[in-house]
C-alpha cells in the first residue's frame, strides 16, 4: 500500500514526463487492439464470405478434380447421386460443371472457365435465378471484375467456343442476363456462369457435375461413389494460412510498436533512479529494505501501463467504436488481388482480445520497470544519501 502511495505521489510530481509517458503507451494499446481487430474482421468477413458464395457447408468433387489444375477438369465430373436427388429438386445443393472455353469478346480472345449452376438453387449466393429466363437463348451471368476486363455488359452478347466430352469443338452466342459484384473474385475472375441443364447439353454429359456444394451438414460426409467430400476445414485450409501469416506480420508491427512505448518508460525509470539516489538511500535508511524501495519504482512505472489504459479508453474507445461503424475503406483495385475482401473491413473487437492486450501491455510495463529497478539493490545507502554515483 505504501509503494502505492509513494508512486502515484511520484507520478504526480513528474507532471509533462508521465503524460508523455502514459499518452505514448495508451497509443501503443489502441493501435494493439485496432490492428487486431482488423485482422480478426477480414478473417470474419472472408470466411463468410467464401462460404456464402463459393462454398457451402462443404462440397463434393468427382474423381481426381482439382481446383488447381485445369488440367484434370476433362475427367472431372460424374453423375449427380441419386441419395441427393431430393435435395437437387429442392434447392439445397448446388451442383456445377466446370470447362475451359474461350470467349471472343470484340474479335478478342480470353481463355475462361464455363460454369454450369442450376438457376433455383439456394446453396450459394450465386444470382443464378437470371439464368432462368430467355426462351431459347442461352443466358449467362458474369461477375463485375471480367465484364469489366471483357468490356462487356448487361443485355449484350459474348461468343463462347468450347469442346464437348466427345473432343469436338462447337461455339454459341450467350447474353449477358447480369453482372453481378461479390466479394470473393474465385467465383468471379475468369468465370463465365451459364445454366446447368445448357451446360450439360454443350458438352453432352447429361446429369452430370463436377463439384457439388451443399446448404447443411445433413448432407456432409456421405459415402458417394465416384465422388470425394471436401469439408470446410479443409476448403479454407489456404486462406486460413493466409490469415495466421497476416497474423504474424501485425503481431511484429505490435511487438516493434509496444517496444517503443517501453523504450520511455525504460528511459524514464533509468533517469529517475539516476537522479532520486537520497531519496533512495533516505528510505532505506527509514528501515524501508531494498526489496520494498525496489517495489516502489516498479509500481510506480507499472502505473504508467494502468493510467495508459484510462487514456486509451478515453481517447481510443470512440476512435474503435467509429471505425466499427464505418470500416476501413480498401484502397481502389484491391478486388483485382485475389483475396476475398470487401470494399471496407469492419474490425471485430472481442473482449479476449482487449483483455490480452491489456495483459501483455500491463505484463511488459512491469518488467521494464523491474530491470532498471534492480541497481537499488547494489547501492550502498551511505553514498546514496550523499548522492555518490554507483
Amino acid at each position: 500500500m505504501l509503494s502505492i502511495k509513494l508512486a502515484i505521489k511520484n507520478l504526480i510530481g513528474a507532471g509533462l514526463r508521465t503524460f508523455l509517458n502514459v499518452f505514448i503507451l495508451s497509443v501503443a494499446f489502441v493501435m494493439i487492439v485496432m490492428q487486431n481487430g482488423f485482422i480478426q474482421g477480414w478473417n470474419k468477413q472472408a470466411r463468410h464470405d467464401v462460404i456464402e458464395w463459393q462454398y457451402g457447408q462443404g462440397q463434393y468433387w468427382a474423381g481426381s478434380f482439382d481446383p488447381f489444375d485445369p488440367f484434370t477438369y476433362e475427367d472431372a465430373h460424374a453423375p449427380v447421386p441419386q441419395e441427393l436427388t431430393d435435395a437437387f429438386e429442392s434447392g439445397k445443393i448446388a451442383p456445377i460443371l466446370i470447362s475451359q472455353a474461350t470467349v471472343y469478346p470484340e474479335g478478342r480472345m480470353k481463355s475462361v472457365m464455363l460454369k454450369g449452376i442450376e438457376p433455383d438453387q439456394q446453396t450459394l449466393a450465386i444470382p443464378s435465378e437470371a439464368l432462368a429466363s430467355g426462351g431459347d437463348e442461352i443466358q449467362a451471368i458474369l461477375g463485375s471484375r471480367i465484364a469489366s476486363n471483357l468490356k462487356v455488359a448487361e443485355g449484350e452478347t459474348l461468343l463462347v467456343r468450347w469442346r464437348d466430352a466427345n473432343g469436338m469443338f462447337d461455339a454459341v452466342e450467350v447474353k449477358i442476363a447480369k453482372v453481378f459484384h461479390a466479394d470473393v473474385p474465385a467465383i468471379d475472375m475468369g468465370q463465365v456462369w451459364i445454366s446447368l441443364e445448357d451446360m450439360q447439353q454443350m458438352l453432352d454429359l447429361e446429369n452430370e457435375a463436377t463439384i457439388i456444394a451443399i446448404a447443411n451438414q445433413e448432407l456432409a460426409g456421405l459415402d458417394l461413389e465416384g465422388w470425394n467430400f471436401q469439408d470446410l476445414d479443409a476448403l479454407l485450409y489456404d486462406m486460413d494460412q493466409m490469415i495466421k501469416s497476416k497474423s504474424v506480420g501485425n503481431a511484429v508491427f505490435s511487438a516493434i510498436l509496444l517496444a517503443l512505448a517501453l523504450l520511455a518508460i525504460f528511459d524514464t525509470q533509468v533517469l529517475s533512479i539516476f537522479r532520486r539516489q537520497k531519496e533512495i538511500g533516505t528510505f532505506i535508511a527509514m528501515g524501508m529494505t531494498r526489496r520494498q524501495v525496489i517495489g516502489v519504482f516498479t509500481v510506480e512505472g507499472t502505473m504508467h501501463a494502468l493510467m495508459a489504459l484510462v487514456v486509451g479508453a478515453i481517447w481510443g474507445g470512440p476512435l474503435l467504436m467509429w471505425l466499427k461503424k464505418t470500416g476501413m475503406p480498401m484502397p481502389e483495385g484491391t478486388d483485382q488481388m485475389g483475396l476475398p475482401i470487401s470494399d471496407a473491413i469492419i474490425p471485430a473487437y472481442s473482449l479476449g482480445l482487449v483483455l490480452t492486450s491489456v495483459i501483455i501491455v500491463t505484463i511488459t510495463t512491469a518488467i521494464v520497470s523491474y530491470m532498471p529497478a534492480r541497481k537499488i539493490a547494489k547501492m550502498n545507502p551511505n553514498d546514496a544519501i550523499r548522492g555518490k554515483i554507483q
